[in-house]
């Protein structure tokens, strides 16, 4: 009987039968596929799969189906809310973006939290009054400062500004008036928080020299008669050709004549979601009684002027002054 010797290494051959083959077929040897070996083997690539037909052909894979667009001349893309007056480009993101931010401290104001109550004593903030009661039973309170302080309270009231300029098309306050007014914000407590408050109303205070009486209508019609009984053969004047007209809209006009008025209140605002609550008329009264410490100034005695008033403006100047308040230019 002979011997057979095996040798080993690291690759395994395979071995003659040492019995006659049987009747039962052979084992397969499995065998790696591509892929499965070392590490250093690139991954194989798989084939794209083409969809074939009943009929045997071979799909295409079907093209995206595109849209041609038009732009439309016939509609605008400008838009003026309803809510806040302000026209922006719809559809820009930018234009939108500053949109939605007016808007929304145009109907309910700013926030006034404890950031700003730390720094108020700092840059002088004074609380007028404590405890000021509104139509609708709110309670709320009056304060007081400069209006060209710096820091937080001073971009807040830039940001306020900003926005009433926007509301009423106004150009901005320059550095010089600033310098010389007072700013009067009605604070009333937060419904979601109750460490912070909004800003609902704000009222510019200014120091003027002069300013002019309005024309009350029977001026108007005083001076309509008084021209056309001057000189019935010459050409008609204009029915206020005696008078500085303001708002020939709404039929404001002012007499030439300058006088003294020591107090100017060159930008009014309340926010839309707390109007006809008598938060204007307390802002104005507050700055009457203490814009000039220790001098009381008296609306009705022409103490106090307005700047070109708008509509809204013009009413709230007729119902807190009574006919009293002048117009000043800015």
């Amino acid at each position: 009987m002979t011997k057979v010797k095996r040798t080993y290494s690291s690759r395994s051959r395979l071995s003659l039968p040492s019995s006659p083959p049987s009747s039962s077929p052979p084992s397969r040897t499995k065998r790696k596929h591509l892929g499965e070996g070392t590490e250093n083997e690139p991954p194989t690539k798989k084939r794209m799969s083409s969809k074939t037909s009943p009929s045997g052909r071979t799909e295409k894979p079907k093209q995206r189906v595109l849209r041609q667009l038009h732009f439309s001349l016939e509609t605008s893309v400008l838009r003026t809310c309803s809510i806040c007056g302000l026209s922006y480009t719809r559809g820009a993101p930018d234009d939108e973006s500053l949109h939605r931010a007016h808007c929304s401290r145009v109907q309910r104001g700013m926030e006034w939290g404890r950031e700003e109550e730390r720094e108020a004593e700092k840059v002088g903030v004074e609380e007028i009054q404590s405890v000021v009661r509104l139509k609708d039973g709110k309670k709320g309170r009056i304060i007081c400062f400069k209006a060209n302080v710096g820091g937080r309270i001073g971009s807040k009231l830039a940001i306020l500004l900003e926005t009433i300029n926007l509301a009423l098309s106004s150009p901005p306050l320059s550095t010089d008036i600033l310098q010389s007014s007072k700013a009067y914000f009605y604070l009333i407590p937060s419904l979601t928080n109750v460490h912070r408050e909004k800003i609902v109303g704000c009222v510019i205070a200014q120091r003027i020299s002069t300013a002019m009486i309005v024309a009350t209508p029977t001026d108007t019609l005083l001076a309509r008669d008084f021209n056309q009984a001057a000189d019935c053969d010459s050409p008609p004047l204009s029915p206020t050709h005696r008078l500085v007209a303001v708002d020939t809209t709404s039929g404001l006009f002012c007499h030439p004549e300058a006088l003294p008025t020591p107090l100017g209140i060159p930008r009014l605002f309340v926010s839309s979601a707390h109007r006809r609550q008598g938060i204007a008329s307390r802002l104005l009264s507050a700055a009457a009684a203490t814009f000039i410490h220790g001098c009381p100034l008296d609306p009705f005695n022409g103490d106090v002027a307005f700047t070109q008033p708008t509509e809204g403006g013009h009413a709230v100047m007729q119902n807190w002054g009574r006919g009293g308040v002048r117009i000043y230019e800015e």
